[in-house]
């Protein structure tokens, strides 16, 4: 009888306990590291691939900078999937090489309010300025940690001019995950993150993109080394066909082109 193992590291909680290896009876382990913008479409995929293959899939989710460092600090690593600009800086270092990358998708920046509360207007830097003022708690992904939106965040508040107000009450969260945790269970007044984090966490929590004078629109591909094995091809095919990018579509993350 065929032995499945699925497992999903999170920043914070898996991970403080220790790695954890799957060890399938047959096939082989794919393990893929992911930012966290894809986590609820990457986590069904290889699901049903784990299903269909006999294979086993290990997630490993963190911010879009944390995510490529660890990718190419582990050599059992099969796939990594992180922002475009971070993979063309390592290709040209050659911190990545021998490899091949293919767009996935994109998502914008957003802001996020607990579900069933009031949504504020943040249609226009004044309106965002006073939503962020307003709020008593704000949460965004931790910059330090190479967040994208948490570091566009850094830039936005500085060009309203209200850095030191917002920091003051800024909790800088592990990732865009943990950040959507802290609005959706303990209540957080405002949120930043991705927008397919948003969704993902809670549909009602969208309160909407920043204004067009602030908006950040970011590109993620998938890259994976030219002499890849058997199953890793055949999850990167899944991946990118109709099925997977339909997957991941719907949980926000925009397919090439269509913004």
């Amino acid at each position: 009888m065929k032995t499945r193992m699925f497992t999903v590291f999170l920043l914070g909680s898996a991970l403080t306990a220790g790695t954890v290896s799957a060890q399938p009876g047959i096939g082989e382990t794919v393990k893929i590291y992911a930012a966290a913008v894809v986590k609820t479409p990457l986590t069904a995929i290889a699901a049903d691939y784990e299903k269909t293959t006999g294979n086993a899939v290990t997630l490993v989710f963190d911010t879009a900078g944390a995510t490529a460092q660890r990718f190419r600090a582990d050599p059992q690593a099969a796939v990594l999937i992180t922002t475009v600009p971070l993979i063309r800086d390592a290709e040209s270092t050659g911190a990545l090489r021998d490899g091949t990358s293919t767009l996935l998708g994109s998502t914008v920046a957003g802001v996020a309010v607990p579900p069933r509360s009031a949504k504020p207007d943040v249609s226009s830097p004044e309106k965002l300025k006073a939503a962020l003022l307003a709020a008593k708690r704000i949460a965004v992904s931790d910059p330090a940690r190479g967040a994208t939106v948490g570091t566009h965040f850094m830039k936005v508040i500085e060009a309203l001019g209200v850095k030191d107000e917002v920091l003051r009450k800024t909790t800088f969260a592990s990732d865009g995950i943990a950040t959507m945790r802290l609005v959706v269970e303990e209540g957080v007044d405002i949120g930043v993150s991705q927008s397919s984090e948003i969704l993902q966490a809670n549909r009602d929590a969208m309160a909407g993109p920043f204004p067009p004078e602030f908006a950040l629109a970011t590109d993620f591909s998938l890259w994976h080394r030219n002499n890849m094995s058997p199953a890793v091809k055949e999850f990167v095919a899944v991946l990118t066909g109709p099925a997977g990018r339909g997957k991941l579509a719907a949980e926000g993350v925009m397919p090439p082109g269509a913004r």
